[in-house]
């Protein structure tokens, strides 16, 4: 290895210790704990703990619950994210465009969601889309339309959270956005101008070429993201109606710290990760097909 090499891995290494130590290692033991039947009664006594292979994994494929949770997660991912990518390059428009006033105002306050308490939050809208005291409801009532259970129907309860969601992350991408539409050269703008393109023609011709790694990047983190969906169920339904809002994280949360199955929890984890991973590794080869061509 070259001085320069050697150099290099020296600067790193405290890093990589850090990752090996808190990321690593849990991992490999979590991995290791999915192919055993860790339960309460091994925490009582370790000698109640069995080697049971592939078990959990093939269990979770016969139980209707992992593919209710895991069919609730994927409609939250593929609703959710294209509407939080699309809400988020829409602020981020307006915001860089000409007509955008008090612009340093609303880039705090349409960040400020990103920055608060998603537990906290999330009561709030609780109570804000509750069936008779909420606000939406009275706002509702007020226009002639009967109120609506938000929260206690299993048809409107995931597009509630998605909405929520939506709301409290969006201006995260919105400031990414930003910084790409910044970076942006303007000549580009006033080539398509003096050519006579249209501002829908910029904006599909020149801003989203131009953005396209910008894309690749909030697509993978907010993809990331919304597959962890634990939080907003648990504070706003409990994982109901009927089931209706049960995220694979939140059968992990139930599976692990309400019935004591850590085994079968941490198949389930990592089931999730591998979906992750899967994806965001088609959405880069996707990218990078597109790129060579």
């Amino acid at each position: 290895m070259s001085r320069t090499g050697l150099a290099g891995w020296v600067f790193a290494a405290p890093a990589v210790t850090v990752i090996a130590v808190f990321f690593g290692i849990p991992v490999l033991a979590a991995f290791a704990l999915s192919l055993t039947d860790y339960d309460i009664y091994a925490l009582a006594d370790i000698g109640n703990l069995r080697f049971v292979g592939l078990d959990n994994y093939l269990g979770l494929l016969r139980q209707p619950l992992f593919w209710k949770a895991l069919g609730n997660t994927f409609y939250f991912v593929v609703v959710g994210v294209p509407l939080s990518i699309a809400v988020s390059l829409a602020a981020a428009l307006l915001l860089h465009s000409r007509l955008g006033l008090a612009r340093p105002f609303f880039r705090t306050a349409l960040f400020a969601p990103v920055v608060t308490t998603v537990v906290a939050v999330a009561v709030i809208w609780r109570y804000l889309f509750h069936t008779r005291y909420g606000l939406v409801n009275w706002g509702l009532s007020s226009i002639g339309i009967d109120p609506v259970d938000w929260l206690g129907s299993p048809q409107w309860a995931m597009p509630t959270i998605i909405l929520f969601a939506v709301w409290k992350n969006f201006g995260y991408n919105m400031i990414i956005f930003l910084a790409g539409l910044q970076a942006i050269p303007e000549e580009l703008y006033e080539a398509a101008r003096i050519d006579g393109a249209s501002a829908p023609r910029q904006f599909w011709h020149v801003t989203l070429p131009m953005l396209g790694p910008v894309l690749l990047m909030v697509g993978i983190l907010t993809l990331s993201g919304y597959f962890q969906l634990f939080a907003e169920p648990y504070v706003m339904t409990q994982g109901g109606p009927l089931q209706s809002t049960v995220s694979v994280l939140y059968l992990m949360y139930e599976e692990g710290f309400k019935w004591w199955n850590l085994g079968n929890a941490s198949a389930v984890a990592f089931v999730l990760f591998a979906l992750m991973a899967a994806i965001t590794t088609a959405l880069l080869w996707i990218a990078r097909r597109r790129g060579a061509e």
